[in-house]
């Protein structure tokens, strides 16, 4: 019988490895790529950051997603960091500045008690009360404004929804995959492809696809080779293009 440890409400065998939670999948540019965030942005998430004013105190931050020892360029961010990320982004989306978001996530991870409160689906069905009661409190107008009252039941603002949408959850609870920004026919699995985006119909990278259309090749000759819809593709390359330029 495998020991047991407790991590927030998240039990594990010591013997056993989370794929989710303990193995790196991504480096912070991916991370950010995939979000639609900018690189520094994801940067501050996931390190934190220092800033130095002159004649004042430094200001301090300290992460608030998952991410792991690792170089510049190597894989630190696990996939529940992604969903972390991918919550952080809904939040991002709305227009309230960082600086009130990160206290409101504290709080989330307070009230609900858990060490990856972003990535539980308790978020999706508590998070929005925990939001308002804390705005409420501390009397932030802008928090109060990322809730809504919808069927007697108070619910994040669409913006937030089409993002907590996007995430589906595992029986134990947890984020188990991710439908990307970039697309709602774009995925993220940590057990297939070794956790890169995938098209959900054909299981084929994205980043294969878009090397095959960079090469040269039609998006019907693409399409047909892979078995994905062309308007998939379609979809996927007006965004790189976009990014690109």
């Amino acid at each position: 019988m495998h020991s047991k440890a407790r991590v927030g409400e998240r039990v594990i065998g010591t013997n056993d490895r989370d794929l989710r939670f303990e193995t790196p999948l991504y480096t912070v540019g991916e991370a950010a790529a995939y979000l639609r965030v900018p690189r520094t942005t994801f940067e501050t998430w996931a390190h934190g950051y220092t800033r130095k004013r002159h004649g004042r105190r430094p200001t301090k931050a300290a992460p608030i997603v998952t991410a792991m020892p690792g170089g510049r360029r190597e894989p630190e961010i696990p996939f529940v960091g992604l969903a972390e990320g991918m919550v952080l982004a809904a939040f991002r989306c709305s227009g309230v500045p960082m600086q009130r978001i990160r206290p409101a996530v504290e709080v989330l991870k307070t009230e609900l008690g858990l060490d990856h409160a972003l990535a539980s689906k308790r978020l999706y069905t508590d998070g929005a009360d925990i939001l308002y009661d804390y705005a409420v409190k501390v009397d932030e107008d802008e928090l109060r404004e990322l809730t809504v009252v919808r069927t007697q039941q108070r619910l994040f603002v669409p913006v937030i929804q089409d993002y907590l949408r996007r995430i589906s959850y595992a029986p134990d609870g947890w984020a188990r995959r991710l439908k990307l920004p970039v697309s709602k026919n774009v995925i993220v699995d940590p057990e297939r492809a070794f956790g890169q985006p995938i098209f959900a119909k054909g299981a084929v990278r994205v980043e294969d696809v878009l090397d095959r259309f960079e090469a040269g090749d039609s998006l019907g000759d693409v399409a047909f080779d892979f078995d994905v819809p062309v308007e998939d593709i379609e979809e996927v390359v007006r965004v790189a293009l976009k990014t690109a330029a």
